[in-house]
């Protein structure tokens, strides 16, 4: 090989070899540079210690904040509230000092606990935290929620209102505050027996299987309901009374959390099929009246309507939402 030709062999060669160690070196450079970006800070601890419901009474509460880092926490400030109508004193407290990665502080409260109420009551304890430094987020929230009593075992034992009679007693009913219902024998003629298999919306919901003229379902007031199971929603069978039969439902898991759905059913009888997103599931001819049979003309009507659940964890009970406008006759969870 001349001496020209080899000379440019070589040059080739070397810039191959340049160009292979650049291509195997950016690999690790960007490797390194992915390890060297810091993960995300922990977020600052909010704890309330448990709450002495045993009213009347005037319990002390202390509220921890746990500083995770990487920062000094300083500034601190913490208030405090408890149900509606509960006094607080003081509502917020200042932390002398800074708290070092890890270091925790305690701020003490004193708050006035009315007398227990009866039946199934939650009530819930809010703290917050404001500060500087620490974790960088400048604030932290935490809640407690204590209980008292126990839900009502199913749907059945919360029935407080007499939606269906038959036509030739329609004396006790009073589905929507004046003396009206739906008809038994209409019912059936829609296939609304007592304790009728109703598919809607995925659910396998029970008509109720109680006799014509005796309480037969919810008039929603909040109550506090067991609802076991898994699944991707809770599906509620009923109609509402006025236009503005809508409301949160607010169901907790077996692992102490919760998630909230609002639904809504139309009018019985004169709103739209579809409103507040509700689906028709029966309509029956005419209604009982004070003085028996009648509006033959006008339909009377079923909804189903349902609120999402989180499917990976398992329901306790359901807290019904405070419009006695909702009426419930049956709930299931579907998948």
């Amino acid at each position: 090989m001349r001496p020209a030709q080899r000379f440019a062999s070589l040059r080739t060669l070397a810039a191959a070899v340049a160009a292979a160690g650049v291509t195997a070196l950016m690999p690790a450079q960007a490797t390194a540079s992915a390890q060297d970006v810091p993960p995300a800070a922990a977020a600052t601890e909010v704890t309330i210690a448990p709450v002495d419901l045993e009213g009347p009474t005037v319990s002390a509460v202390t509220v921890t904040v746990k500083n995770p880092g990487p920062q000094r926490l300083r500034s601190l400030q913490v208030a405090f509230s408890g149900p509606k109508g509960w006094a607080v004193q003081p509502s917020v407290r200042s932390v002398d000092g800074t708290l070092g990665a890890g270091a925790s502080a305690e701020a003490s409260f004193r708050i006035q606990v009315p007398e227990r109420r009866p039946g199934f009551v939650i009530r819930t304890f809010t703290a917050t935290a404001t500060y500087r430094g620490g974790d960088g987020r400048g604030t932290a929230t935490g809640i407690r929620t204590e209980r008292s009593g126990s839900p009502q075992a199913n749907l059945a034992a919360a029935y407080n209102n007499v939606g269906i009679t038959d036509e030739s007693a329609t004396g006790p009913g009073d589905y929507d505050g004046e003396g009206n219902s739906f008809s038994a024998q209409r019912l059936a003629a829609a296939g609304l027996t007592r304790g009728a298999k109703v598919d809607a919306l995925g659910a396998e919901l029970t008509w109720p299987d109680v006799a014509a003229g005796t309480k037969d379902n919810v008039s929603s007031g909040g109550q506090a309901v067991k609802v076991a199971g898994k699944g991707g929603k809770l599906v509620f069978l009923g109609s509402g009374v006025t236009s503005g039969a809508t409301g949160t439902a607010t169901v907790y898991y077996t692992d102490g959390t919760s998630s909230s759905g609002t639904f809504g059913f139309p009018n019985w009888s004169f709103d739209p099929a579809d409103a507040h997103g509700a689906t028709l599931v029966r309509s029956t001819d005419g209604r009982n009246r004070p003085d028996g049979y009648g509006n033959a003309t006008v339909e009377y009507r079923v909804f189903a309507h349902s609120i999402p659940l989180d499917p990976s964890r398992s329901a306790e009970f359901v807290v019904l939402p405070a419009n006695a406008n909702i009426h419930i006759f049956d709930m299931a969870i579907a998948p």
